[in-house]
């Protein structure tokens, strides 16, 4: 297996995790690169660091975001190895394990639900401003709040009806919008 393989499954694992925004190698300007981060309801964040070999599990330790794990991301920070690469005791304090074998995934150990910090915080809100502004450059002319707009364009086209499928913005689930944390994120 590769680590591109590897990242891909820990984006549809964080997608099961019920993150349901999902980024894979972003560069933060903290210089950490999160193989793969999720956010649920609540700003909760999970970080996953892929390793497929146990070199790069142990160079790992010398970043400076590991060596000063309050300067990192991710409120639940997970290693993602194939199976028996790295022992539980191994793992960095509050760190889970996640193991990839025989096609599956399995959580070996969960990981702390309060690993983030104000100073993490910032780097994740940093990267998703980013991640927005490149949307916004792809989209042009629009900006993001005409392309989310789209809706209203519709119901106009349609004569005052919502086209079959499509529900108003405000009927759509969103649990980012609410003020109450999700269970999952307590």
């Amino acid at each position: 297996m590769t680590h591109a393989q590897l990242v891909a499954k820990a984006v549809i694992w964080l997608r099961s995790y019920r993150c349901g925004v999902v980024l894979s190698e972003q560069a933060l300007s903290s210089g950490e690169m999160p193989d793969a981060i999720g956010w649920k309801g609540a700003c909760h964040s999970v970080l996953v660091e892929c390793k497929i070999s146990r070199a790069d599990f142990l160079a790992d330790r010398d970043k400076p975001f590991r060596r000063k794990p309050e300067t990192g991301v991710g409120c639940e920070r997970f290693y993602f190895t194939p199976r028996a690469l790295v022992r539980i005791d191994e793992l960095p304090k509050g760190w889970g394990l996640l193991e990839y074998h025989n096609r599956r995934i399995a959580m070996v150990c969960p990981s702390a639900r309060n690993l983030r910090i104000d100073v993490g915080f910032r780097y994740e809100m940093n990267l998703l401003l980013a991640s927005l502004r490149r949307v916004e450059i792809r989209i042009e002319p629009q900006t993001i709040t005409e392309f989310l707009k789209w809706k209203n364009r519709m119901l106009e086209y349609n004569r005052g009806s919502w086209p079959e499928g499509i529900v108003p913005s405000e009927d759509e689930p969103n649990s980012f919008l609410d003020d109450k944390p999700t269970p999952s994120a307590v």
